[in-house]
Order: structure tokens, then C-alpha cells, then sequence
């Protein structure tokens, strides 16, 4: 508890979720379950339902601006939509995606965190990228701001991949990950979002860091799970991700469908096998 406790919940049901929650909720063996939402009202509703991480993803210039990948959204975008979850959101814990081209020198990087944070009302931000960002991270961290550091499929780096694909299978390319989180740990990242990788990767590396690890086709073993929001509604049109589940199907609304999400992390039963890489 902070002296400024009271202020933090005077206005909240319960406290809100912040980054000791969600370290104690790794040490504790907790899932941590995450979500992405892109306006107030949804926002609202992913918090409702007991949500404890709020992403606001520049998946947005996808499931929402219609692209066909992350790569056109701009910071003037990512400012917008942070700010209208932040309204929306009372308890999760709010990252913002820092999109493409907005932290490659580490002095711009800050100076666009400050503007997710201020503007935005961002508790976080999140940047893609391993061992090359670590300069990057290592300054945003000592200047406080909280980082979460995204490994394994990086949407953003789309092109160079040469499409969405699962990354880290080869044993040279999984040691390679496992040395970035390591080194992204080392130089502040506060939580590791790990993107498509084999099970058995995602297990080694949560086992490895200290931080909370947040999965999205990352397998069963990481210390948290994340999905976007329209993927779980099936609002999402075209070819789904593997690691993607309708909760919805058999729902009795878009709250129970949420909270029904929120409860299959916690207990375990997301992700089933049929949504694992190997």
C-alpha cells in the first residue's frame, strides 16, 4: 500500500491492478488474464469482467482501420484510442502499444512514451523487438517508464519476416529468444509478451525470467494470456489465428462471453491444446 492508496481507490470497487499486483500474481501462480480494447465501451466491458491487463494493440490498425498489417498506425492514432480506453478502464493495469517507426532512436522513444502516458493515460508502453532494443528499454526504464518488451512474432516487423508466422522453432532461433528476454529483463522491461512461439519455448523462458510473461500462441506455461478482443467476440473476419478461441459461442452476451474468458485463463483451460505450437 502507497500513502496515496486512498486516492488511487476512492472511486474503484476494488484497487486498481498494478505492476506489484501482477508480480505477486506470478509468484503466487496466478493467470494473469489480458485483453485488448480500442474505445471506451469495450473497455468498460473487458474491466467489468475482471480483466487484469488492458492492451490498447495497434492491432487496432487492423481490426479496426481495416489494414493489413500494424505497420500504417501512427502515434496520432495510438494517442486517441489509449485515451478513450483510459475512460472506459477503472481497475486493469493499461499498456499502449508504441507503433511502428515511434522508438527506434531511444530519445524519440521517450519523448512518444511520455506522450502515450500524459495524453494517453497509459500506465505502460509496449515496444517490439529483442536484443536491439535493449539500449532503448534500459533508457525509458531509468527515466520511468514502465516497458513491456514484445519477443517472438513482432507484427510490425511483418515484412522483414516475411509474413505471420511462428517464430523460434529452430533450436538456434529459440536460444537467440531466450538470450533477448533475458537481456530486455536485465535492462528494465517490467513484462515480456511472447507471440507465437512453441509451448515448450514459452515455458522455458517464463521459468526463466523474474517478470511476468504474457502469451498469445505462446502455449499453456506462461504466467498470463492475451487475445484480441474481436477474435473472442468473432467479429474478426478472414482466417483466424490458431491460437484463437470464439467466446461467444454459447455465451448469453458480450459480458459473459468476456467473463467466460477471463475464467478459462484463470483456471487453465485456455489455451487448449488445438491452440499450441509445437
Amino acid at each position: 500500500m502507497t500513502m496515496y492508496s486512498h486516492l488511487q481507490e476512492r472511486t474503484r470497487a476494488e484497487p486498481p491492478v498494478t505492476l506489484d499486483s501482477l508480480r505477486k500474481m506470478k509468484a503466487d501462480g496466478v493467470n494473469i488474464a489480458c485483453l485488448t480494447a480500442y474505445d471506451a465501451s469495450f473497455a468498460a466491458a473487458v474491466d467489468e469482467a475482471g480483466t487484469d491487463l488492458v492492451l490498447v494493440g495497434d492491432s487496432l490498425g487492423m481490426v479496426v482501420q481495416g489494414f493489413d498489417t500494424t505497420v500504417p498506425v501512427t502515434m496520432a492514432d495510438m494517442v486517441y484510442h489509449t485515451r478513450c480506453v483510459r475512460r472506459g478502464v477503472s481497475r486493469a493495469f493499461l499498456v499502449a502499444d508504441m507503433p511502428f517507426g515511434s522508438y527506434a532512436l531511444p530519445e524519440p522513444a521517450f519523448a512518444n512514451a511520455v506522450r502515450l502516458m500524459q495524453e494517453g493515460g497509459a500506465a505502460m508502453v509496449k515496444l517490439e523487438g529483442g536484443a536491439l532494443q535493449v539500449r532503448t528499454v534500459e533508457f525509458l526504464a531509468s527515466r520511468d517508464i514502465p516497458v513491456c518488451a514484445h519477443i517472438g512474432l513482432t507484427p510490425q516487423s511483418v515484412h522483414k519476416l516475411g509474413g505471420f508466422k511462428v517464430q523460434g522453432r529452430e533450436q538456434s532461433a529459440a536460444t537467440q529468444m531466450l538470450d533477448d528476454a533475458h537481456a530486455l529483463q536485465e535492462a528494465g522491461a517490467d513484462i515480456v509478451l511472447l507471440e507465437c512461439v512453441p509451448s515448450a519455448l514459452g515455458k522455458a523462458i517464463t521459468a526463466a525470467l523474474s517478470v511476468p510473461v504474457i502469451g498469445i500462441g505462446a502455449g499453456p506455461d506462461v504466467d498470463g494470456q492475451i487475445l484480441v478482443l474481436y477474435d473472442i467476440l468473432a467479429v474478426t473476419t478472414g482466417r483466424k489465428p490458431r491460437f484463437a478461441r470464439d467466446f461467444l459461442a454459447g455465451a448469453a452476451g458480450i459480458g459473459d462471453a468476456l467473463a467466460r474468458y477471463v475464467a478459462a485463463v484463470r483456471d487453465g483451460s485456455y489455451p487448449a491444446p488445438e491452440h499450441e505450437f509445437s
